[in-house]
């Protein structure tokens, strides 16, 4: 067969778009060459009739056929050069392209030109729109998470933050995945439950607000007009503008007293010793008084007493499993 003859060849047998959309992104925003396509294409072809694109489909002018056609009628569709759009449903239309490979792979059935084109993009953070919609149902209908209060929920909150910290100090990447998606989960929850309150609710929209300003109002280095070139620069700015924010009277406010102790310890030497202050350890006798002086001293020093002495608890306890298997 010649050049000519072959192209002819493969012209005549058409084109075949599947075309998938986000559910994440509002039904009508389609980028261009897939408006491009739909309105070149001598047919258009949707197996979901109630498919939320559809309607801004039809006032764009594009006729849309309600039809679920198998890979050989499709490409029977395409003859004599015709470009056919399937506009894939949520699942993605895995039996058609299962049929198309087939086809294919057969080497009985002149094919259609195949092309897979995105009409619709998911924007980074976009899943988390479908973790809100899952809280949702199962707030509506579990029996045990549509009974949960914040109260109740807390000591989950306290717990997920231990196994994230224990997934970060492994090194266990997959882990850690998991338990920021725990961590995640706590956040939604609790902003489901603020819903429902009767005097002051808020969404997880507002939660996300609330830090969005927060984060841009204490970055005026990244979001306004001020300099910082250091860590140390950046760190100026963001405690200037929390006490702005704040106007608190003593730096202990703030400071959660529920605390693990060393922990409570570092961080009021840490705001003692950020604020410029002479404030001496209070003297006395026990172990408690020692520990506060050890966690002051740890902080001094840029180390975060809490780690430090959960590492060593670890190596505790590998020590101990040693001892046990003799």
């Amino acid at each position: 067969m010649n050049t000519t003859s072959a192209t002819t060849s493969a012209a005549a047998t058409g084109r075949i778009v599947l075309l998938t959309t986000s559910h994440r992104v509002a039904p009508g925003l389609l980028s261009w060459p897939s408006w491009q396509a739909l309105r070149a294409a001598d047919r258009v072809l949707c197996a979901d009739g109630a498919h939320p694109q559809l309607p801004y489909l039809r006032e764009a002018g594009i006729a849309v056929d309600e039809a679920a056609p198998t890979a050989e009628e499709l490409v029977d569709a395409c003859a004599g050069g015709r470009t056919v759009v399937v506009v894939a449903t949520g699942e993605g239309e895995p039996a058609l392209t299962d049929g198309l490979a087939r086809l294919a792979g057969s080497g009985r059935v002149n094919m259609p030109e195949l092309e897979l084109l995105p009409a619709s993009y998911d924007l980074p953070g976009a899943r988390l729109l479908d973790l809100v919609q899952v809280m949702d149902r199962i707030r509506a209908e579990c029996p045990w998470s549509s009974r949960q209060t914040h109260k109740g929920l807390a000591k989950y909150g306290i717990e997920e933050a231990y196994e994230l910290v224990e997934a970060i100090e492994d090194g266990d990447r997959q882990e850690l995945r998991e338990e920021l998606g725990d961590v995640l989960l706590q956040v939604v929850f609790h902003s489901r439950i603020a819903e429902e309150d009767p005097e002051e609710p808020f969404s997880i929209d507002d939660v996300a607000g609330t830090i969005v300003a927060k984060l841009i109002h204490r970055h005026p280095h990244v979001f306004g007009d001020e300099t910082a070139t250091t860590p140390e620069e950046v760190k100026e700015h963001w405690l200037r503008t929390k006490a702005e924010e704040k106007q608190r009277t003593s730096v202990t406010e703030g400071v959660p007293l529920g605390q693990p102790g060393l922990a409570l310890a570092a961080k009021l030497a840490s705001r003692v010793r950020t604020a410029g202050l002479e404030v001496p350890l209070p003297q006395s006798e026990g172990y408690g008084y020692e520990l506060l002086a050890l966690a002051a001293r740890a902080e001094a020093e840029g180390v975060d007493p809490e780690a430090a002495l959960r590492a060593a608890a670890r190596a505790y306890r590998d020590a101990i499993v040693r001892t046990e298997r003799g």
